[in-house]
């Protein structure tokens, strides 16, 4: 086998036992062993990836300028490693992100062991690390959050800023519709650069961009962990587009009035008995063609 085959299955990880004894037999074999040692050894908080990178990509340069065809297999090696290096150093200080679909539901743990529910057509955002300095998510959609005990968290929307007094706290941002429950400790909702101070029971409810006031929330959970979906005089339009993202449907609308309000709930288990769960109390008729659904009033 060709040296630079067998440096390459080395670097993969590919090697069998006969091909390990002739890599060990290359001249190249000690100064390889010394390159991946002393780079394993870097401390991630101490490493400069752009800087490591130009070093690599400067060296590169000067073989081409000294008139050079062919960069040494050593060279290339540690290019190969450092560039491998740099990649996986700025690939985990990125961003983290969570996204669901259509229908979909997923639970989250974050980096303090606290935990997020994430309802369907939402996504979460935070960097794992700087965790220990900054708590904090970005959040698109729906989720229901425990907290665990520590520094200041913060659930960032594009509508207002939740910050956590407390461990339980529902937040729902979706277009035109931005509403916070706290179901235990103190919650507090930044909108408008006022904030709101929400005990267990309390709501945060803003719909067009008007404050709603609300009763106080009896249920020790929200309905969706326990797959339904409830609404108190909510538009009827909020409960048609929850449906499509809990079912992956698309819903049509013909003679309907959808600011009137709704008050029920529906199931995510059974689209026939959703459909009849929110078209029922209103006198509204359906049907269905594949993935559409056609509401009609009377």
């Amino acid at each position: 086998m060709k040296r630079d085959e067998l440096i390459l299955k080395w670097l993969n990880n590919e090697l069998n036992k006969q091909e390990l004894e002739a890599f060990k037999q290359l001249e190249e074999y000690n100064d390889l062993i010394q390159l991946d040692r002393s780079l394993q050894a870097f401390k991630t908080e101490d490493f400069n990836t752009d800087s490591e990178l130009n070093k690599v990509l400067t060296t590169i340069k000067s073989f081409k300028k000294s008139g050079k065809s062919r960069i040494s297999v050593f060279m290339r090696v540690a290019a190969v490693l450092a560039i491998s290096f740099s990649l996986y150093y700025y690939t985990t200080t990125l961003d983290t992100t969570y996204t669901t679909d259509f229908a979909e539901k997923t639970l989250i743990e974050l980096p303090d062991h606290s935990s997020v529910n994430l309802n369907a057509n939402s996504s979460l955002v935070f960097n794992n690390k700087n965790w220990n300095k900054i708590r904090e998510v970005q959040l698109n959609g729906e989720a229901f959050f425990k907290v665990s005990k520590g520094s200041s968290f913060e659930v960032k929307t594009k509508s207002g800023v939740v910050t956590v007094y407390g461990t339980e706290f529902n937040v729902k941002h979706r277009k035109q519709f931005f509403e916070v429950i706290c179901y235990e400790g103190l919650v507090g909702v930044t909108f408008n650069s006022h904030e709101t101070k929400l005990k267990p029971g309390d709501s945060f409810l803003i719909l067009d961009g008007k404050i709603i006031a609300k009763e106080k929330e009896k249920e020790l959970e929200p309905s969706w962990l326990n797959n339904e979906s409830a609404f108190k005089s909510v538009p009827f339009k909020y409960v048609v587009s929850e449906l499509e993202r809990q079912y992956g449907i698309s819903v049509v609308t013909d003679n309907i009035d959808t600011n009137q309000l709704f008050t029920g709930k529906f199931t995510h288990n059974n689209l026939d008995i959703a459909l009849k769960a929110i078209t029922l109390p209103l006198h509204i008729t359906y049907s269905k063609s594949n993935d559409i659904i056609t509401l009609t009033g009377e």
